[in-house]
């Protein structure tokens, strides 16, 4: 067997060179199955029948069960490898033919246009300045590959990627196939899941593991692109690119519902980070003391770089010793003290203690001035593309990654930070009382505006606080310490989950005085650390307006949103407003609330950015990058846009250089191309007509969702149909599935939510109240409606955006496997209930939706989505019907030693069934 199971042969770009000469039919996906065979051939033969369905895995014990199951699972990474290995061949051919103008999703395309529409130099100036755009790693992972495995296909990658050479002869294209081989047999051998849940310890290192194998280099190597398409569409004007592109990260401040997470965990984090950074800062400068071996008679030496490299030698000790090791070459005499100074902070990192007298950077603003030092003297003497080559790259490394690598995010919901302001008001107000004020009263309102009007000078004796509430506050001392001492932006935002009002706010403005945040700004109170509120259901959305307008009323906040740059930041929450009222409704509400924030930033006199908590599937707000960015409102972007990364996507975009260069360069075009464009867009009248039919639509597709959601057999059919309580047995995440404990479906995170539905095929999260929401519009608009509906299509990027990603979403729903699971539940009628609703609904959208579409077909318009599903779901169906059996029979099994022989299994299931889908949560 040669070939990918059931697969259809992809349509090509014209001109794109073979992976192997002679053999142009022959794609990644297809070597890398014919290889992937070959092990499993080797090592356990029975198993190759599970690919073409000759195999009867029902027959097969846990253990045999488990290595079919890995088998599938490698097979499902190493297509991603193809995919990822083709569509960056596909890039290089537009761009080898065409030209990068022509490139969707990148510098030049968006400049190019910009040019073309007469947008002036200054009006790119002054966007520039204000860009700001940080995607934010979280520990969400759907997908849990090991740290080592990752680096196997890395290098299964990169392999791939050599075998795309035409120099190479038949020994040498056999040679690298032999090591891809190679390496995919170590996978075999290595087991991708985690055989203990992994920590969060686990996670940090996981997730900084991106930063070491691609973003540290390929980072810099985007903004050089954006300097390349400024020099190259706007000539004469000379622009300096701030570090408007950052990460950010959760993974180790986020305490939302994770008790995992605490100072100490969250202080090791903040250790990791500044030590990855200042690792690969050494590395580079290694390598640019080994590169400038410039001498002085060479290339004459600047003067006041002369004065400086005195200074420097001066001061670091080692004069003639570092003088007599590199005689009449300053730069690298130059670079040597500087390595020097970073070995001491690094130490620092560490938590190690100096001597007084040892020269340390104090801060990367200091390392960054010692690099613009060299890059300067490098101009000057007349080697200016030396400078920009060489020197430039490292500097704005340090600019994006500073000593923090990531600006960390604190998390908490207010449930907790409440329990914190009642224990602070009991250890400081309540003696004699009976109970705090009540929450919400005005009474409680008043304390916390007397207590954050008290000043900072003022001492007091407060009684020891109970431990959680304690640690709530010792969360903000850490930050508050740390913004001092290692970085002051090693810390990002405290975000605030479960926002609901403005004393939410106000308390953990408290909180954060507590926890010594506030400053004095000539002679006022400020907080130093941004309070961002996240709003997350339905209701939150619709408050989020009339909440902020209050906030922005209260003077200290207004001060400090001024201190922290003039912007207040909003996150919104994707996924659970989803979970609270369906696709449609949940679209359309985060839009709603965007233009309405907008313009209260508008009337309040501070603006208001966007932190998107997005997932990776499409009901937990998932979408491709560009269109994603494209539908947001006009005027809610305006160069500021942070969007969380998690699950099997920061994988996917990060794992491998040529895609995380794409995906930044994507991620950022897109986002200055939006507000080139929204801020003319914005001066336009919006079309009541269209936002009339989409309210239309929201309500009454939020109206046939909770129908089924709030149906008195859903939690039973949904708990039996799905993997959702074997969920929590795979290892791929610190986190516990639910917040508080709780068994309820309002207490069942959002994540584990989206993931079950995607695992047993029903996926209603995508697509479930969409039929009816279209049927009832036509049937009381008639024919305006169609027609309406035509003009929303092609005109209305939000609605256009709903309904391709709905379509896509019905080509991955099965209702035969859907019906499998279905057979799961053991109470007759309660299957019979749910899933007839679910069947009539799914036949009702699809129905609809190729009406307003125009299609004959499910994603007949996505040839290149209808392609990959042609080869991945074969072999996604079939785990599917492998994990409905494994669950009956671990459900069925009561002994625990004889479920634990299912358990490996089982977890590899879920894990591939993931993997099959691709982006599921």
């Amino acid at each position: 067997m040669n070939e990918a199971p059931k697969q259809s042969t992809p349509e090509t770009e014209a001109g794109v060179a073979p992976l192997i000469s002679g053999t142009s039919a022959k794609d990644a996906a297809d070597i890398l199955f014919r290889l992937l065979m070959e092990i499993v051939s080797r090592h356990q033969p029975e198993l190759v029948g599970v690919f073409d369905g000759s195999a009867d895995t029902s027959a097969f014990s846990p253990e045999m069960m488990a290595r079919a199951l890995q088998a599938q699972g490698i097979w499902f990474q190493l297509l991603s490898i193809a995919e990822q290995n083709a569509a960056m061949r596909r890039r290089r051919h537009i761009e080898r033919t065409r030209g990068r103008d022509a490139l969707r999703g990148t510098f030049d395309n968006v400049l190019a246009e910009a040019s073309a529409a007469g947008i002036a130099p200054k009006e790119i100036e002054d966007l520039l300045s204000s860009l700001r755009i940080r995607p934010v790693i979280t520990a969400h992972p759907t997908e849990s590959k090991r740290v080592t495995v990752l680096e196997k296909y890395r290098k299964i990658y990169l392999l791939m990627r050599e075998l795309e050479g035409t120099r190479w002869t038949e020994r040498e294209r056999q040679e690298f196939l032999a090591d891809i081989r190679d390496q995919i047999e170590l996978v075999w051998m290595t087991g991708e899941l985690h055989l203990e849940k992994p920590t969060v310890e686990h996670e940090v290192l996981r997730g900084l593991h991106f930063f070491d194998e691609t973003l540290f280099e390929k980072a810099p190597e985007m903004m050089a692109l954006l300097d390349d398409a400024l020099t190259k569409h706007y000539p004469n004007k000379h622009y300096e690119l701030p570090p408007f592109f950052q990460f950010g990260s959760w993974i180790g401040g986020d305490r939302d519902g994770n008790p995992h997470v605490n100072t100490s965990v969250t202080g090791w984090t903040l250790r990791q980070n500044a030590l990855a950074a200042l690792r690969h800062y050494r590395e580079r400068l290694v390598q640019l003391a080994r590169t400038l071996s410039i001498t002085e008679r060479a290339l004459p030496v600047p003067k006041e770089f002369e004065s400086e490299l005195a200074l420097a030698l001066k001061l670091s000790g080692e004069a003639e010793a570092i003088a007599a090791r590199n005689p009449g070459e300053p730069y690298r005499q130059f670079l040597t003290v500087m390595l020097r100074k970073l070995d001491a902070s690094m130490v620092r990192a560490e938590g190690g203690k100096l001597a007084v007298d040892v020269r340390h950077y104090g801060s990367a603003d200091e390392l960054m001035h010692d690099l613009r030092l060299v890059e300067r003297a490098l101009t000057d003497a007349n080697s200016p593309s030396i400078a920009a080559d060489l020197v430039r790259p490292v500097r704005r490394a340090v600019e994006l990654f500073r000593f923090s690598t990531v600006r960390l995010d604190l998390r908490e919901n207010t449930t907790r930070t409440t329990q914190a302001l009642q224990a602070l008001w009991w250890a400081t107000a309540g003696h004699g009382k009976d109970s705090p004020p009540e929450l919400g009263s005005r009474e409680w309102r008043a304390w916390l505006l007397r207590e954050l009007a008290r000043p900072l000078t003022t001492e007091r004796v407060a009684e020891e606080l109970p431990a959680e509430a304690a640690e709530t506050i010792a969360m903000l001392t850490q930050a508050a310490e740390t913004r001092r001492g290692l970085d002051r932006d090693a810390f990002g935002s405290f975000i605030l989950s479960m926002s609901g009002s403005v004393d939410d706010i106000l308390g953990a403005y408290l909180l954060a005085k507590e926890g010594g945040l506030f400053l004095d700004d000539a002679g006022t109170e400020i907080c130093a650390m941004p309070i961002v509120p996240l709003f997350e259901t339905i209701e939150d959305l619709r408050a989020a307006p009339a909440i902020m307008r209050e906030a922005l009323a209260v003077p200290l906040i207004r001060r400090s949103t001024h201190w922290q740059g003039g912007l207040q930041e909003v996150m919104l929450g994707y996924s659970d407003s989803n979970k609270d009222g369906g696709f449609i409704a949940s679209n359309w509400e985060l839009s709603k609330a965007q233009t309405s924030l907008t313009r209260v930033g508008e009337e309040t006199g501070t603006e208001i950015a966007f932190f998107h908590g997005r997932g990776g599937s499409v009901s937990r707000g998932g979408a491709p990058t560009g269109r994603a960015i494209a539908a947001q409102p006009a005027g809610s972007i305006r160069g500021r846009f942070r969007v969380t990364e998690q699950g099997e996507v920061v994988s996917y975009k990060y794992a491998n250089k040529g895609t995380s260069l794409y995906q930044m360069e994507l991620l950022a075009s897109s986002v200055l191309e939006h507000a080139l464009k929204s801020e003319r867009e914005v001066a336009l009248k919006p079309s009541s007509e269209f936002d009339d039919a989409l309210e239309a639509l929201a309500g009454t597709s939020r109206a046939a969702y909770n129908g089924l959601i709030t149906h008195k057999h859903l939690v039973a059919y949904f708990q039996a149909a799905s993997p959702l309580e074997e969920i929590s047995l795979l290892n791929i995440g610190s986190r516990p599935s639910r917040r508080f404990g709780a068994n309820s479906l309002k207490d069942l995170r959002a994540i584990p939510w989206v993931f079950a539905w995607a695992q047993n095929r029903h996926i209603i999260t995508g697509w479930y109240g969409v039929g009816s929401a279209l049927q009832n519009f036509l049937e009381v608009r008639g024919e305006q409606g169609e027609q309406l509906l035509a003009r929303m299509f092609a005109e209305s990027r939000i609605f256009r955006l709903i309904i391709d990603e709905v379509e896509k979403t019905l080509a991955l729903v099965d209702m035969k496997i859907a019906r499998d699971y279905a057979s799961l539940v053991p109470d007759e009628n309660v299957r019979a209930t749910v899933f007839a609703m679910i069947e009539k609904e799914l036949a009702l959208t699809a129905k609809m939706v190729l009406k307003v579409s125009g299609g004959t077909e499910i994603a007949g318009r996505f040839s290149q989505f209808r392609g990959s599903l042609a080869v991945r779901l074969p072999t996604t169906n079939e785990v599917n019907r492998e994990q409905v059996d494994l669950l009956r029979r671990f459900r069925a099994t009561e002994a625990d030693a004889e479920r634990e022989k299912f358990k490996s299994a089982l977890l590899l299931s879920i894990n591939t069934v993931a993997a099959g889908l691709g982006a599921t949560g």
